[in-house]
């Protein structure tokens, strides 16, 4: 089993079932930040409930650990790929200059979202403190730390680049987790690459649009 997880074939499920963990957060956390267009108190009360009972820790356990194995994969696998002169992370068939461009930058597109990660953890989690009260329950108030963090037109551009990022890095990651379990293969195929398209989309554009819609209209 060892020699299995340690193969170039065995990381490569493993990172597969370690982003299919954050790409089902990142499409709940999506969905979740839509609240924040109902109202301040909608998206204040989600945030609340969340982050008020000690389920919390252990998500943020298997998301942390999900990320540091899903991102050793990565650099072991870029590495032997080019050691080997070959594509560094090739999902489908050659000739598709579409699909090789998202693969040659996989390694690129990874660090930028990391980085991103790690700022956005550092300016939301541990950002500053506010407090509301929302049906008689004293919260922290993230809406209005969203409207403050939005109003900086610099912050909302790397917002926004990151996303779009994000929005091919999801799509060809999702390709490729399908491709790894040979799904790719059969009459599926056609389906699930559309699948992994509307996927990015998606995630890409709900997100998007949260920092675009309080930097105009707060």
């Amino acid at each position: 089993m060892s020699g299995f997880l340690g193969s170039t074939v065995g990381k490569k499920y493993i990172m597969g079932i370690t982003g299919l963990i954050w790409a089902g957060f990142v499409l709940a956390h999506m969905a979740g930040n839509l609240l924040i267009f109902v109202s301040s108190d909608a998206y204040n009360a989600y945030g609340h409930a969340l982050t008020s009972g000690n389920l919390i820790y252990v998500a943020e356990t298997v998301l942390v650990l999900a990320l540091i194995t899903h991102v050793f994969c990565a650099i072991s696998l870029t590495k032997n790929n080019r050691e080997a002169k070959q594509s560094r992370y090739a999902v489908s068939a050659k000739g598709q200059k579409r699909v090789s461009l998202a693969s040659r930058t996989m390694a690129v597109q990874g660090s930028l979202i990391l980085a991103f990660v790690i700022l956005h953890i550092i300016t939301f989690k541990y950002g500053t403190y506010y407090e509301t009260t929302v049906n008689g329950v004293v919260m922290r108030d993230l809406a209005r730390l969203m409207v403050e963090v939005f109003q900086s037109p610099a912050y909302v551009v790397w917002y926004l680049v990151c996303l779009i990022l994000l929005g091919f890095h999801l799509t060809h990651g999702v390709g490729s987790t399908f491709q790894s379990l040979g799904l790719m293969n059969g009459s599926y195929r056609d389906g699930l690459r559309k699948l992994s398209l509307t996927y990015g989309v998606v995630v890409a554009l709900g997100f998007i649009a949260q920092p675009l819609y309080l930097f105009i209209i707060h």
